[in-house]
């Protein structure tokens, strides 16, 4: 099990530099890829927030994850506001970035310093595709309405972004 941990932790320790190298580079996802997308980051946001307020005693990561309950649970509500209003369906792509449906079991078998770094890099991991997508989207998305919930996401999820890395470097 500790050999299990450790490949997680090397895994999500090199996810960022993956993500990282293809910033700019990314094309905006159609309409429904996008939503799927989007809620994507929104649940994983808000699941992976609330284990790091039940599992870390970091003070820095709570203070990150609790903004994150906060913000990512208004975005949720401004995505389905923004579906409904482009008639666009829910198309999740569980092949697609990002992988948050393997992340959140692999977090919530962790513990205590583990469980911190593991966090901090998945946040990093995330929301440097959050960033590149958001930004895309809000430059060449087809829908209006969801083009606009990417310019409001695009400056959160850089903040977030911002928060991620220092996270991923003060442990």
């Amino acid at each position: 099990m500790l050999i299990a941990r450790r490949s997680l932790l090397i895994a999500m320790a090199a996810a960022p530099a993956v993500y990282t190298s293809l910033a700019h580079a990314v094309d905006a996802l159609p309409d429904a890829r996008f939503v799927g997308f989007a809620q994507a980051v929104n649940d994983f946001e808000v699941g992976s927030a609330r284990l790091a307020l039940a599992k870390s005693a970091n003070e820095n990561i709570r203070g990150y994850a609790t903004r994150a309950v906060a913000e990512y649970s208004e975005a949720a509500e401004y995505l389905r506001k923004s579906r409904s209003e482009a008639g666009v369906s829910y198309a999740p792509d569980p092949n697609g970035p990002p992988n948050t449906a393997r992340m959140l079991p692999q977090l919530n078998s962790l513990q205590g310093a583990e469980f911190d770094a593991a966090y901090a890099n998945a946040q990093l991991a995330i929301q440097t595709e959050a960033v590149d997508q958001f930004g895309a989207f809000s430059q060449n998305g087809n829908s209006a309405p969801l083009r606009r919930y990417a310019q409001m996401m695009f400056p959160k999820s850089q903040m977030f972004l911002e928060y991620a890395k220092r996270l991923a470097g003060s442990r």
